[in-house]
């Protein structure tokens, strides 16, 4: 079924297409660039383009700590467990930054999360033995990293630190040093 537009609504018609025209070419003339709106008047775009890369940058390193340390929503009530929560995060967020750095200079291509990805395989864990007399000797020990980690910790130059001496239990309890 052919629908017949009235003559005097091609004004109309041709009114529209103009305008969507004029919208395509806008669209097209921002294609691939970046619409970065502030109510920093007086600074220079190029530094407040600086502080929209930083922003994203923090962001991203925040998602990627939660993701890391397997965080889900943390409500705090009381003030210095919130201003605590904000330390920490902040903390690891200065980490973060550093070893980007690090491995942008010592190790090209290798970014912070899949370098702690790698990392991630070297395990602590506590071995106890028996002793004869009722007591347990308790060594906390770091599973030996593969040739791959000696090879980053090296090109890093970092070591791991040395294993801790063991620990002495009396039926259960652990000694005092």
């Amino acid at each position: 079924m052919d629908l017949q537009v009235p003559k005097e609504a091609e004004p109309i018609r041709a009114l529209k297409f103009k305008l969507r025209l004029k919208k395509l070419r806008q669209v097209r003339r921002r294609e691939g660039r970046y619409l970065l709106r502030s109510n920093l008047s007086g600074e220079d775009p190029a530094r407040l383009w600086q502080f929209y890369i930083q922003l994203t940058q923090v962001e991203a390193a925040f998602k990627d700590l939660k993701g890391d340390l397997s965080l889900r929503p943390i409500f705090h009530q009381l003030e210095r467990r919130i201003e605590a929560h904000i330390l920490v995060a902040f903390l690891a967020y200065c980490l973060h930054v550093s070893l980007r750095v690090r491995l942008r200079v010592l190790a090209p291509g290798l970014t912070p999360r899949s370098m702690l990805e790698k990392f991630a395989s070297i395990q602590m864990l506590d071995v106890h033995f028996p002793t004869t007399d009722g007591r347990e000797l308790v060594f906390c020990r770091y599973t030996q990293p593969e040739k791959d980690h000696k090879m980053l910790l090296a090109q890093l130059g970092w070591k791991l630190p040395p294993q801790s001496p063991p620990r002495i239990t009396q039926k259960g309890q652990l000694l005092k040093e």
